[in-house]
């Protein structure tokens, strides 16, 4: 994964931002971004698509990453925003501000996915990004990490719906919850609409 971001470094980039989300797919909370930049002598064993590791493992890169990196960012989009503005561009603003909330402006910004957005830097979208990226694997457990604590957080205040475990996601559990209990201040309310009825969602 370090050598895929060499590659760049020896086209002239010399600092190379990786930028990832977490959380697009929950009923429920925020949509999380992260953008990493590492000097070019580091290498972490171990870093994957956060999605291909256990939470402990991702825990414990985390904390490698936060102190390895030479400048780490993220962003919080909340749930009012992903329901007025879409998912997608919800997702795009948390990676833009990711970006802009690093100290050192990158020279070029890696993206996961096949979507950009406006940055000072140039950017460059890379499909599956965090299998391939060390920078993007890295940003995608900043960004899953930070997403998975809010939500046991949050999942204190709302005990019925399980957030502890499946983080706001559509699982039986949680879908069950949604029609035994409501929604909470933290559903999304466009993601529900196949679920619960207008007027359940306080559309009308």
């Amino acid at each position: 994964m370090k050598i895929f971001d060499d590659k760049f470094r020896e086209d002239g980039y010399k600092i190379i931002a990786g930028v990832d989300e977490a959380g697009r797919g929950p009923l429920a909370g925020p949509v999380v971004a992260a953008a990493v930049v590492f000097d070019d002598n580091t290498y972490i064993e171990g870093i994957n698509d956060s999605k291909k590791l256990s939470a402990k493992i991702r825990s414990e890169l985390f904390e490698v990453i936060i102190q390895k990196a030479l400048s780490y960012s993220y962003s919080i989009i909340p749930h009012t925003i992903i329901d007025s503005i879409n998912i997608l561009q919800a997702s795009l603003l948390a990676m833009k501000n990711s970006v802009n909330g690093l100290q050192i402006r990158p020279d070029i910004v890696l993206i996961d996915g096949n979507k950009t957005f406006p940055s000072q830097s140039k950017t460059l979208t890379i499909v599956k990004g965090d299998t391939l990226s060390q920078s993007i694997a890295a940003a995608s457990i900043v960004a899953k990490v930070i997403r998975d604590e809010y939500m046991k957080e949050l999942s204190y205040s709302y005990q019925n719906y399980g957030w502890h475990q499946n983080k706001g996601y559509p699982t039986k559990l949680h879908i069950k919850a949604v029609n035994e209990y409501g929604i909470t201040p933290f559903h999304r309310k466009s993601f529900l609409k196949k679920i619960l009825s207008e007027e359940q969602l306080g559309l009308l």
